[in-house]
């Protein structure tokens, strides 16, 4: 059997605690993690903003480094999966509940409710709602799992070391990294994920709830809410329990499926010409404006920075507080390629993917909103997508397809987080047991639904925020370990951006093989 770490029975009494602490007193612990949710992006809202910015631009220097040529594996390795296989990978990591949920939500949000700057409903409004949500789903994003996927793939595949965040630190703490140090490192890092992974099954279990409701009549509540996640949890922990790992594996493929059948056939059914105009237009925009919207913090403009902390800062925490999960998933999947090649991969191709998503769904939403088809500022957060297909043909075909999509990322995320779970409390075992895979699902899914109990969709967000903050500290640890390391084997390995000077030695004269002579030197 394999042999559970210290770091297991640590982060599950602190997730325990939590949770008895949140069932006999739902609202003190609402209360209590709003105000530190309210603290941290009131006194830290800069620190957030600057962090990410810095990942972006610590990826984009590697890209551009010769360091970028060195391999994430042995210098003979190759990638594993074609690179076709790999980018299916990254659309599959890419797209989640999150995507589904906020789809068309965080753009009517951004254009009819509380645009980021101009006035509800004017044209300025709508091109700053698709660029923000353009920019909370682009390159910031996945500059923070780029950063967490390459630290561990590095020394996991390069350097051999076990499969945990903690060993990403060796450099930078030596046998600290292996003691209790790394102890705390790894427990900030699992409880990061497992309130990161909850929150996110909460939003499923919400939507899931809000479209059964608006197409069939079903109450919002939670009580349907924890028969959702009770169901859920059943069939994903006896994936997990039996290891079919080629039931997951179809399920993945079912998931890619789904997501661009609903893609494309909303595309043809909504506003085609709009959607791919606005897409375009935004894209430009987004890369116009992206250094702007990666330092604003509005100080002087109270509103404006409710509005920063409600999204762009929340974004920023959940991405964070994801960062250990996804990571680990994009890290064994790229096995041999060059960082070069990895972090164009992760950074570009995820986000134009989502990109493309908002822009239809987004769109389409915008569109119904302007033609007074319907106000969906009225519907709740997680019925607004049902809301918009109602307003199109085939509505139900694409509201079912909608709900399977929600229920089969559900599945296939909570089983892939126990999985990484279960990795990060077993000493980087590839094959933890059951038992402790078991652990961390029953745990995931009480955690989701304790923050659905004690303060709905805005105890998720406040959990997030709160959870992300000390792992924050962790990923700036790891970009200066990481670097260290890179920059040794740079020098190791002679890579260098133009040709390193040769030292100056005495000139001897020697001859040539032709016995004439010349100058060595």
């Amino acid at each position: 059997m394999k042999k559970i770490s210290n770091v297991f029975w640590i982060t599950v009494a602190i997730v325990l605690a939590a949770v008895i602490y949140g069932v006999a007193a739902p609202k003190s612990f609402e209360t209590v993690t709003a105000n530190i949710q309210s603290f941290i992006t009131s006194s830290f809202g800069w620190y957030y903003l600057i962090l990410v910015t810095v990942i972006v631009v610590f990826c984009l220097f590697f890209i551009f480094s010769p360091m970028g040529s060195i391999r994430l594996g042995k210098p003979e390795d190759r990638p594993e999966y074609s690179t076709g296989t790999w980018f299916a990978m990254l659309f599959s990591a890419g797209m989640g509940i999150g995507l589904v949920f906020w789809g068309a939500a965080e753009p009517i949000s951004h254009f009819a409710s509380s645009p980021p700057l101009a006035k509800p409903g004017t044209d300025q409004a709508l091109k700053d709602a698709m660029r923000y949500t353009f920019f909370h789903w682009g390159l910031h994003a996945w500059g923070i799992y780029a950063v967490v996927a390459l630290a561990l793939a590095y020394f996991k595949f390069r350097k051999d070391k076990p499969g945990l965040i903690s060993a990403t630190l060796e450099p930078l703490l030596g046998k600290y990294s292996r003691g209790k140090i790394g102890v705390l490192v790894d427990v900030i890092a699992v409880f990061a994920t497992v309130v990161g992974v909850a929150t996110t099954l909460g939003f499923g279990a919400v939507q899931i709830n809000g479209g059964l409701s608006y197409l069939f009549g079903i109450p919002k509540n939670f009580t349907v809410q924890l028969i959702i996640v009770a169901i859920v949890t059943v069939l994903f922990m006896m994936s997990a329990w039996s290891g079919l790992s080629k039931g997951i594996k179809y399920l993945s493929n079912a998931n890619m499926v789904l997501a661009t059948a609903l893609l494309i056939l909303m595309l043809i059914v909504g506003p085609t010409l709009l959607i791919l105009n606005l897409f375009t237009d935004t894209l430009g925009s987004y890369i116009q404006n992206i250094v702007q919207m990666s330092f604003r913090i509005a100080p002087l403009n109270a509103a404006h920075r409710e509005w920063i902390n409600g999204w762009t800062i929340f974004y920023w925490a959940w991405w964070i507080s994801w960062s250990p999960f996804v990571g680990i998933f994009i890290a064994r999947v790229s096995k041999g390629r060059t960082i070069r090649e990895f972090l164009i991969g992760v950074l570009i191709l995820p986000s134009v993917v989502s990109f493309l998503w908002f822009a239809v769904f987004g769109t389409a939403a915008i569109d119904v909103q302007q033609s007074g088809a319907a106000d969906l500022t009225k519907n709740a957060t997680e019925e607004v997508l049902f809301a918009v297909f109602n307003h199109y043909p085939i509505s139900i075909i694409l509201s079912i397809v909608a709900i399977i999509l929600i229920g089969t990322f559900f599945i296939t995320s909570a089983d892939s987080a126990t999985f990484v779970l279960g990795m990060q409390t077993t000493y980087g075992s590839l094959t933890p047991p059951n038992s402790v895979k078991l652990t961390w699902g029953i745990a995931q899914s009480a955690v989701a639904l304790i923050l659905l109990y004690s303060g709905g969709l805005q105890a998720l967000q406040n959990a997030l925020i709160v959870a992300a903050f000390p792992f924050s500290f962790i990923m700036i640890l790891m970009m200066i370990s990481l670097y260290k390391a890179l920059n040794w084997e740079r020098k190791e390995l002679g890579l260098y951006i133009k040709p390193k000077p040769r030292n100056k030695e005495k000139k001897v004269k020697t001859r040539n093989p032709d016995g004439e002579p010349e100058i060595n030197g």
